[in-house]
């Protein structure tokens, strides 16, 4: 089918007109590809990381020594995504940074630009896209693949407005592995629903 315009556009989740590079707080969930259980399990409601769930964290750690406006709160990665509060400090400083991984191997540089548009240094799409590009990347590269799909296409994200938010952001991730048996995203409760 040929691309016609006016029925295949993507619309865009964000706020409208919210610039998503000023300092706050930013609750992210990023979901794997077909909700696909890549990065673990879950066992007596702890969570038990596979290799590609350490890859995962590992990418998420380094988000602050990337870029250097970010500092990162509550964090936990399920069977088949992960959430994460992210705080932009009022320090605009670039697009993400090449780092060494555990094995030596580089994390690539994210890219300068985004085919809907130009990416705004410093801004959550920005640090999101890198951190699922290096996740794709090291993940295929453990595969053996080239360019297979880890991420679903998006990701969601709330603006944190004020203390109470955050408090109640930080219990529901704290609280998400314990959760899991009835969590939406499991296959297990899928099946039984």
């Amino acid at each position: 089918m040929k691309f016609d315009s006016s029925i295949h556009h993507r619309r865009s989740i964000r706020l409208k007109d919210f610039d998503y590079s000023q300092p706050g707080g930013y609750f992210i969930t990023i979901v794997t590809h077909q909700r696909e259980c890549l990065f673990g399990e879950i066992a007596n409601e702890e969570v038990i990381l596979s290799k590609f769930g350490q890859v995962a964290k590992q990418q998420w750690e380094k988000l602050p020594r990337r870029f250097h406006n970010v500092e990162l709160s509550a964090f936990v990665i399920m069977p088949n995504h992960i959430h994460g509060i992210i705080i932009i400090q009022d320090d605009r400083r670039g697009i993400a940074g090449n780092l060494q991984d555990f094995d030596e191997e580089t994390s690539r540089y994210a890219p300068t630009k985004q085919q809907f548009g130009k990416m705004v240094a410093g801004s959550i799409p920005t640090i999101v896209r890198s951190y699922k590009s290096a996740v794709s990347y090291r993940i295929n590269l453990m595969h053996g693949t080239r360019g297979a799909p880890v991420w679903q296409r998006n990701y969601y994200e709330h603006v944190i407005r004020n203390q109470s938010n955050l408090e109640q952001i930080y219990k529901y991730i704290q609280f998400n592995p314990i959760r899991w048996a009835k969590d939406e995203e499991n296959p297990e409760w899928q099946n039984h629903h």
